[in-house]
Parts: structure tokens; C-alpha cells; sequence
């Protein structure tokens, strides 16, 4: 593959492109100024206006967020996984009915496996825009997003309307639902108050690893974060690992399916049967299947990447085997 043919498949920080319309609540105070973006993937977007990078199926999809202090992302839920880590800034991700069965505070190179089928919702709260990287599982998402009733209710005051399509009206900007196309149904209070809230000591101590934690486990071969035999004990339908500079090797390797690369410190040189890059913290890179390559640290300093592939476990609900 030559370097041509593979810069297709990297997405750097500072090209990626935002939707700030992507979901229902994105005119409701306190959470109408985020960006969402879709790296790899369908995503789970209600926008017509947000923008794929990266197509090809992964068997998952990859996304971010972006924020400025004080923005949240509404109570919703999945039916596959949803796993975050924190590039840059102090997030707060809370959970329950009414988000307010548990929360943590994550910071950079945190990652969190957020169990399905439970409300969450997340806020930055630093001081600077802040960013946070997305896995979902399956190649569509889970079919999209579930929301508290609460979150379709305030953003009907708000002028959105979510059609059962999936795709959100505008009906400050005119727009309204096609004929014989109906809103989203809600959730009724009996089906809304039936999703499980389990407590901060199940999830964060279950779904929760920080970072200077992985990189001491990390200290010569590179850590299974999430997958059978990892430190998070799940099987998404993918497997995530922390690769660090005392664990990263020169040695070139290969997988049967699409892999991604997604540093979260330093620089790494990533070669290739064809060619070599470097990629900075926010860089998404995916290597195709069958294809020997190896990544390194390109500069002294601290140096870590989070690298991701699919299994053939079906995506689903978070694995408690």
C-alpha cells in the first residue's frame, strides 16, 4: 500500500470535521454547543449533516465528542457498547434514570467501557475545550441512539422533533415530519424507570481503568484493556489494547480484519509493507487486514496509543461471563 493510498485511511486532529446538529438535544441550553464527529463508520448520528471520514466496516465504529466547559451530552442509552476515553480536558460521565445514580471524573488516557443498557450522559468540566474518543459496537451502532423522555421532551420546546426514521425536523427552520412519518415513540415512565442503575462501586470498579494505572501493567507488553482476558472483562465485538513505549516493539504483525491506531500521548512512527506516517494524539489511523505493520515511538517523552480490532463475537450487551 503506498502512502497515498494509506493517508485515505488516517484522519488527523485538526482535519476532522464537526456536526453540532447530530442529535436531539443540540438546541437544549447547556448542551447546544457540542461537536460530534464520526471517524469511522455510520456512527449513531440523527444529522444528515454530519460527516463519515472513514466508510469502510470495521465491525465497530469510531467517534468523538468535543466540548466547552460547562457542556453536557444528554441521558441516553445503547443496545452495544459505547466505550470513551478522554484525550484532552476533565469529564464528568454520570448515569441512572435521572443521572444521578453515580458518577466519575476522568481525565486524560481514562477509559471507560460504559455498560449497556443504562441511561449516561457526560459534561465537561475543565476549563478548555475538551475531547473525548469514541468505540461503539458493531458495524451500525446498535441502530442508533435510546433517549430519556425527559431529553425528547425538552428538545420538542427546543424546536427538534425526532421522526421514527431516525432522522431529526427542524420546525424552527420550517421543517416538519413527512406525511405518514411519525415522531420517535418515548419511552413510557414504566419502560424509562425498568433500565438498571447500578452503583459507582459496580461500574467504575467493573468499567472504569485509569491511565497511569494501565501504564504500569503496560511495562513491557502491551495491556488488554477490554476483551476476554482483560483488564475490563468484556466481548463487545471488539478488543482494546494500551500500547506504551516501553511495551511497543519494532516487529511487524498483521490481522485478519481492519485495525485502528489512536494515540493518546507522544508521536509514533507506524510502518508498512509500502510506506511509513507519524501520528499525533487525536489521529486516527486504520490499517487494513493482512497488512504487516509495526508502530513506535517517534520521540522521547511519554508515549502511549490505544490500538483496536474486531472479533467475531457479535456485538451486544456488555459480556458479565
Amino acid at each position: 500500500m503506498t502512502p497515498q493510498e494509506m493517508a485515505a485511511r488516517i484522519v488527523r486532529y485538526g482535519e476532522l470535521k464537526p456536526c453540532k446538529t447530530a442529535f436531539i438535544d443540540a438546541h437544549t441550553p447547556g448542551s447546544n454547543q457540542k461537536e460530534n464527529f464520526t471517524i469511522i463508520g455510520g456512527g449513531v448520528s440523527e444529522s444528515p449533516d454530519q460527516h463519515v471520514h472513514i466508510t469502510i466496516p470495521h465491525g465497530f465504529n469510531i467517534g468523538a465528542a468535543g466540548q466547552p466547559p460547562k457542556c453536557r451530552n444528554s441521558l441516553h442509552s445503547h443496545r452495544t457498547a459505547e466505550v470513551f476515553f478522554v484525550l484532552s480536558g476533565r469529564w464528568r460521565f454520570f448515569w441512572g434514570r435521572w443521572g444521578d445514580a453515580g458518577e466519575v471524573v476522568m481525565e486524560p488516557g481514562d477509559i471507560f467501557n460504559i455498560p449497556t443498557g443504562i441511561f449516561r450522559g457526560f459534561e465537561n468540566i475543565g476549563e478548555d475545550y475538551g475531547m473525548i474518543m469514541a468505540i461503539l459496537g458493531g458495524d451500525d451502532a446498535g441502530g442508533g441512539v435510546i433517549w430519556a423522555p425527559q431529553v425528547i421532551e425538552d428538545a420538542k420546546d427546543h424546536g427538534l422533533v425526532l421522526a421514527e426514521t431516525g432522522k431529526l425536523y427542524d420546525t424552527k427552520k420550517g421543517e416538519a415530519l413527512p406525511d405518514g412519518v411519525n415522531p420517535m415513540p418515548k419511552l413510557t415512565e414504566d419502560e424509562a424507570n425498568a433500565f438498571p442503575e447500578p452503583t459507582p462501586m459496580q461500574v467504575i470498579g467493573g468499567y472504569v481503568r485509569r491511565y497511569w494505572d494501565m501504564v504500569a501493567i503496560a511495562g513491557k507488553s502491551p495491556v488488554k484493556v477490554i476483551g476476554e482476558t482483560g483488564i475490563i472483562r468484556d466481548k463487545p465485538g471488539f478488543e482494546v489494547d494500551l500500547v506504551t513505549r516501553g511495551s511497543a516493539t519494532d516487529k511487524m504483525h498483521r490481522h485478519d480484519r481492519p485495525s485502528v491506531l489512536m494515540p493518546v500521548k507522544g508521536h509514533w512512527r507506524v510502518t508498512w509493507e509500502g510506506g511509513e506516517t507519524v501520528l499525533a494524539p487525536g489521529d486516527t489511523m486504520s490499517v487494513p487486514e493482512n497488512l504487516d505493520h509495526a508502530a513506535v515511538p517517534s520521540m522521547t517523552g511519554e508515549a502511549a496509543l490505544y490500538h483496536i480490532v474486531a472479533t467475531s463475537d457479535p456485538a451486544g450487551a456488555t459480556w458479565t461471563g
